[in-house]
């Protein structure tokens, strides 16, 4: 009765074994295959390659695989790269040219002087236009920046009505431009002894708005006074900047004042001017040098004044500018290219045994080529494997489905609970039990000895 059961065993083997060395057959013609592909791939480097599709031939399946260069990616990596630099710099040319260096309105009072000093690289010239069109202000272009050490005096009266205020005050305000150390006298005067008003000199628009949003809290001015009868005030200016006289009258009835204003003006000295330019009609344009540069000064004689300001770009350095950037990310890319092409290399050559200890053991589903060639380097060398996958366990007994064996080398690795009853295909390998290697299988995993994509796995009956 042994014999027959024997016989089964036998044949069983010897088929396993013909499936198996025909499934090496099939890996071997892959290999040939590959190697004869990668041969046929080896272009000159001046010739761009072009996508491949190769069909490859494993046991009873056909494999199309679609073989694609990485210079149509780096290709459209650098057009993307291009589009950003471009809108990059497109966004830069509009805030400098619309932004920082528009056009702008400024407002000039009696003997004011102002100097414009653009930055050479972006500006080009200064066109200045008089929108009153009366004689009085006149252009300076100096090579150096002007000093302030010009001194001049002048006077100007006013006798105004302030009406009184429901819920805000009402406000009446003379704008002037002055420059640092200059200095502001005021003497006032108002018709009623018990009627008072707010008298402010605010540094800028906005801290005029700041008080016109709370006219009673003092520390939002340069100088916040509650006036009434006769008095005068003065103010020292620190720094070159518009300035704002105003009143503010939270009465409730009318208030008549006279004020007089005497303001010691300090201007900037243009006697060493190489351009002088009246404005009339006509506007004037001054051209900024480059690299150095130069200065543009507006001086106005004893009237309020309106003149509109405009800078014209100087195209070469935005074009340059774009160029210059797209050649420093194109060289960027290419060498941040070439590091990841060496890496990538060096982890192409590394040999089969150096994977990683923690590699998972559930891959992800993409095949890959490293598991489609022969399996036979990879098959268990360790004799007592070899002799597991030929007879079993030593003491010639058939270790079931619901048997295990008291030598832990012969219990599955996965579950340590049943004993290992199959191996893997391509590589070989006996280390699971039938359960486990199944499911290991389905979920597309990998080997958890070689780390190599298992295709099927087989059980091995013993006797």
């Amino acid at each position: 009765m042994p014999q027959p059961h024997s016989s089964t065993a036998i044949a069983s083997s010897s088929t396993s074994n013909a499936e198996t060395s025909q499934s090496n057959q099939n890996s071997i013609v892959s290999n040939a295959e590959t190697s004869q592909l990668n041969q046929n791939a080896q272009v000159p480097e001046n010739r761009p390659r072009q996508s491949r599709r190769v069909t490859i031939t494993y046991g009873r399946f056909n494999r199309s695989i679609s073989i694609t260069d990485d210079s149509a990616i780096v290709r459209d990596d650098k057009w993307s790269c291009l589009a950003v630099i471009f809108s990059l710099w497109f966004f830069v040319a509009v805030t400098m040219i619309m932004g920082v260096y528009g056009s702008m309105s400024v407002t000039l009072g009696p003997c004011s002087s102002i100097v414009f000093h653009p930055n050479p690289v972006f500006v080009q010239y200064v066109k200045v236009e008089n929108l009153q069109a009366n004689p009085g202000v006149i252009l300076y272009g100096t090579y150096q920046y002007p000093s302030l050490d010009v001194v001049s005096t002048w006077r100007e009266t006013y006798n105004i009505s302030v009406p009184y205020g429901s819920e805000k005050a009402s406000i009446y305000e003379w704008k002037y431009y002055l420059n640092r150390g200059s200095e502001v006298n005021i003497s006032y005067s108002l018709s009623s002894e018990s009627s008072s008003i707010y008298l402010v000199i605010a540094e800028g628009a906005e801290s005029l708005s700041v008080w016109l949003a709370d006219p009673t809290y003092p520390n939002t001015t340069l100088s916040w006074n509650m006036i009434h009868g006769t008095g005068m005030i003065t103010q020292e200016i620190f720094r070159s900047s518009s300035y704002y006289v105003a009143l503010g009258n939270l009465e409730e009835e009318e208030v008549e004042v006279e004020l007089n204003l005497t303001v010691k003006a300090i201007l900037h000295n243009t006697t060493n001017a190489y351009y002088k330019c009246a404005l009339t009609s006509s506007p004037c344009s001054l051209n900024i040098f480059f690299p150095d540069g130069n200065a543009a000064v507006l001086n106005t004689s004893n009237e309020d004044w309106y003149v509109e300001l405009s800078y014209g770009p100087r195209w070469l350095t935005y074009i340059f500018g774009i160029g210059g950037l797209t050649v420093i990310m194109f060289w960027a890319f290419n060498f941040l290219n070439k590091l990841q092409s060496a890496h990538d290399d060096r982890i192409g050559s590394r040999p089969e045994g150096t994977s990683p200890d923690r590699a998972p053991l559930l891959s992800r589903k993409d095949d890959d080529l490293s598991s489609w060639g022969s399996s036979y380097d990879s098959l268990p060398q360790d004799e007592e494997d070899l002799d597991f996958l030929a007879g079993g366990s030593t003491d010639g007994k058939c270790l079931g489905d619901g048997e295990t064996s008291n030598n832990t080398r012969r219990l599955c690795a996965i579950c340590f609970d049943a004993p290992r009853d199959c191996f893997f295909l391509p590589c070989g390998h006996c280390v699971a039990c039938f359960e486990c290697g199944t499911r290991i299988v389905e979920a597309a995993g990998t080997c958890p000895v070689c780390r190599r994509n298992m295709k099927k796995v087989r059980k091995i009956f013993t006797v």
